[in-house]
C-alpha cells in the first residue's frame, strides 16, 4: 500500500458477566472484520481483484499509435500496464513480476507489454518523471529510460525515494542521451498532455491505484507475485 492505515484499537469494557462479555467479544469481533474489509478495499497497490464469479467484464483497452509496447504485435496476450514511475509497488513489479514476465512471455513473443501512465497525486516526481521517459523515446530509449529510473531509486532504498528534476537529467545524461534535446523536451511540457491522457484513460478503466495491470482487460492489481499473472497468462493463451 501507497499509505499505511493504521490500525484502530479494540475497547471492550471490563464487564465480567457470562451474557455481557461474550456479546461484546461478538461485536468486536465483527467490528475489526469490517475495519479489515474497508482498509483492504481502499489501499493503493493491494491484493489482486482476480478470478471468481463476480469477476468484471474484461476492459477494451485499444492501443494507440503512441503507446510504447514490448513484444511481437501479434501475439495472442496483451497486457497494459498503468504505472508510476515514484511508487515503490511499482518498483516491486518491475524488478520481479515485470522481468520474469518478458522474458517467458514477451521475449518469446507470446505476449505484448504495453505501458500506459498513471502518476499519483501525492508523488511529486511521478509526473515529471513520466515526461521524461517519453522524451527518452524521442532518441529511442523510453524502455531504457523507464529501467533507469526504478534501478536509480532501487538503490536509494526502500518506500517511496525523493528526487527530481534534477536527478532525471542527470539519469538521461548518463544513459548517453543528448542533453539538450532531452532537457529541452522535458522543459518544455512537450508530454505532459499525453501523460494527463493516459491518466484519463486509467481512471476511466478503473484505475485508482498502482501498478494496475490488464492482460487481455482482465484488472490485477498490486504488485503480486509472477505466479499470479502466470496462472492468468497461460489460461489467456
Amino acid at each position: 500500500m501507497d499509505s499505511e492505515v493504521s490500525p484502530k484499537k479494540s475497547i471492550i469494557p471490563e464487564v465480567y458477566g457470562q451474557i455481557v462479555l461474550p456479546g461484546a467479544i461478538l461485536i468486536a469481533a465483527v467490528l475489526v472484520s469490517l475495519t479489515l474489509i474497508f482498509t483492504r478495499g481502499s489501499s493503493t497497490g493491494g491484493s489482486a481483484q482476480i478470478g471468481g464469479d463476480n469477476q468484471p467484464a474484461p476492459v477494451d483497452l485499444k492501443i494507440d499509435k503512441g503507446d510504447y509496447v514490448l513484444g511481437d504485435k501479434d501475439a495472442k496476450v496483451t497486457i497494459v500496464e498503468f504505472s508510476d514511475f515514484q511508487c515503490p509497488f511499482c518498483r516491486s513489479f518491475w524488478s520481479g513480476a515485470f522481468a520474469q514476465i518478458k522474458k517467458d512471455y514477451v521475449d518469446t513473443g507470446k505476449a505484448r507489454l504495453v505501458y500506459r501512465h498513471y502518476p499519483l497525486s501525492f508523488h511529486p516526481a511521478a509526473h515529471i518523471s513520466a515526461q521524461a521517459a517519453e522524451c527518452a523515446g524521442d532518441q529511442a530509449k523510453f524502455w531504457e529510460m523507464h529501467d533507469k529510473m526504478f534501478f536509480e531509486q532501487s538503490k536509494l532504498g526502500q518506500g517511496t525515494i525523493e528526487y527530481g528534476e534534477a536527478e532525471i537529467k542527470t539519469w538521461a545524461a548518463q544513459l548517453g542521451l543528448n542533453s539538450g534535446d532531452f532537457n529541452q523536451c522535458l522543459d518544455s511540457g512537450k508530454y505532459s498532455q499525453k501523460v494527463d491522457d493516459d491518466s484519463a484513460l486509467g481512471s476511466a478503466s478503473g484505475v485508482s491505484g498502482t501498478p494496475t495491470i490488464f492482460i487481455n482487460g482482465q484488472r490485477i492489481v498490486g504488485a503480486q507475485p509472477y505466479a499470479t499473472f502466470k496462472a492468468i497468462i497461460d489460461k489467456a493463451l
